[in-house]
């Protein structure tokens, strides 16, 4: 009986212990799920903070400030080029060819109007001032004997049919040398000369730019020989897309960069907007003045970007550089106020046997917390850029406008210290 009282002792003892021990597993996995899940939480909350220490905070210079509602304007973008109206522009040809005999002027070189800039030799214009002299003789002969068979004519002495004839044979004289004169003045030729050379001349003011000729050449009709370009006049061709045409109208001012030069900002303004497609890509051609002040140094053809000032409205709205791109996501960075975390969850992250020193924890109570807030950017105009905020945010936050990259770059673990 002693026996058995022990053995049921025993037994109990041992089905307390395997109890307890059941016990005991459950509650480590519970533990142990509940520090993933934590870990989880952490994870996912850091994805979006990141802290800076007191020093590191200084020597970035983190500054803040507040969403201000501004007038900006709103604007389209358009690309195109620069030009000058086809009047401003020469393509200089001949209307004889000859043997080019002279060349007066350089590439790049400015002319007036009437300059001579080459010289072309042809034997025909020594026939033509010879017609024209020839012509003007004869006149002279005729214009006497017109003279006088119309006083015989009107006293009866001669025929009238004599008169006719002279009278008849003036006129085709006259119109001869008329021929001859006109043939020559297009060419710029003096008609009572004796030189076969052909100036070419200039017909605007303006500078050269490229020269197809070369001495001792030959220069034949309909090839242009030089151009000419006045760039007094100069204005943009922009390329504005068919959804666009409804907001555009003559008197709307522009601001553009050249697209390979510097980034100063010039500004212009439509005059006129062409009524049928450009090309197949569905563009219609809008055409802007630029200040007279700022087209000095612009030449013909220069690529530009620019954008079309639309209308002004007032929306909130932050610094440029206070709005960051990660992905395909914009984001801005405000202030985290009273973000703390208990000494003992900290300690639990990192297990019990670890002990903070009292430099690291002076350290970490120094650190400033800044949290991702994800917006969508509108308008931008004068360094500031309209904002949305895709979830809001307290009206007092503090928000950074100047370090914003830094912190996105120690988000994504590229420097700072992360949460």
């Amino acid at each position: 009986m002693k026996n058995i009282i022990v053995k049921k002792i025993a037994f109990n003892t041992r089905s307390t212990s395997f109890c307890l021990l059941i016990v005991a597993c459950f509650f480590l996995l519970a533990s142990c799920n509940d520090k993933k899940t934590e870990e989880i939480k952490e994870e996912e909350k850091s994805e979006n903070e990141v802290a800076l220490t007191a020093t590191q905070f200084k020597t970035v210079g983190i500054e803040f400030g507040i969403v201000e509602n501004r007038n900006l304007n709103t604007v389209i973008k358009a690309n195109g080029y620069t030009t000058v109206p086809p009047q401003n522009a020469a393509n200089i040809s001949t209307l004889i060819s000859g043997v080019v005999k002279d060349i007066y002027i350089l590439e790049g070189t400015f002319v007036n109007k009437g300059k001579v800039l080459a010289t072309i030799q042809n034997l025909d214009i020594v026939e033509m001032q010879e017609d024209y002299k020839s012509a003007t003789a004869t006149i002279e002969y005729l214009q006497l004997e017109f003279n006088r068979q119309k006083t015989l004519s009107d006293e009866n002495v001669n025929p009238r049919k004599v008169f006719q004839e002279v009278k008849s044979k003036l006129a085709v004289e006259r119109a001869r040398a008329q021929a001859a004169k006109t043939k020559l003045a297009a060419l710029n030729v003096s008609p009572n000369g004796s030189s076969s050379l052909v100036p070419i001349v200039s017909p605007i003011s303006g500078y050269v730019g490229k020269i197809n000729i070369s001495k001792g050449a030959f220069a034949d009709t309909g090839i242009t020989l030089f151009e000419v370009v006045d760039n007094s006049q100069m204005h943009l061709d922009l390329n504005v897309y068919e959804k666009d045409l409804g907001t555009i109208s003559v008197g709307q001012e522009i601001d553009f960069v050249l697209t390979n030069q510097s980034n100063k900002s010039i500004k212009g303004k439509i005059f006129g907007i062409n009524k049928s497609f450009s090309n197949e890509s569905k563009t219609v051609a809008v055409h802007a003045k630029i200040n007279p002040g700022d087209a000095k140094g612009l030449i013909s053809g220069m690529y530009v970007s620019a954008n079309i000032n639309i209308h002004n409205t007032t929306v909130p709205s932050l610094p440029k550089e206070a709005i960051v791109k990660n992905g395909n996501k914009y984001f801005i960075f405000i202030q985290e106020e009273n973000h703390e975390e208990s000494k003992s969850d900290k300690q639990l992250a990192i297990g019990k046997e670890e002990v903070y020193s009292h430099k690291e924890e002076e350290e970490e109570h120094n650190e400033i917390h800044f949290k991702a807030i994800e917006v969508i950017p509108g308008t931008t105009d004068l360094g500031y850029t309209e904002v949305k905020f895709v979830a809001e945010i307290p009206a007092d936050a503090k928000i950074v406008v100047k370090g914003a990259f830094y912190l996105l770059s120690a988000m994504k673990g590229g420097g700072g210290h992360e949460h």
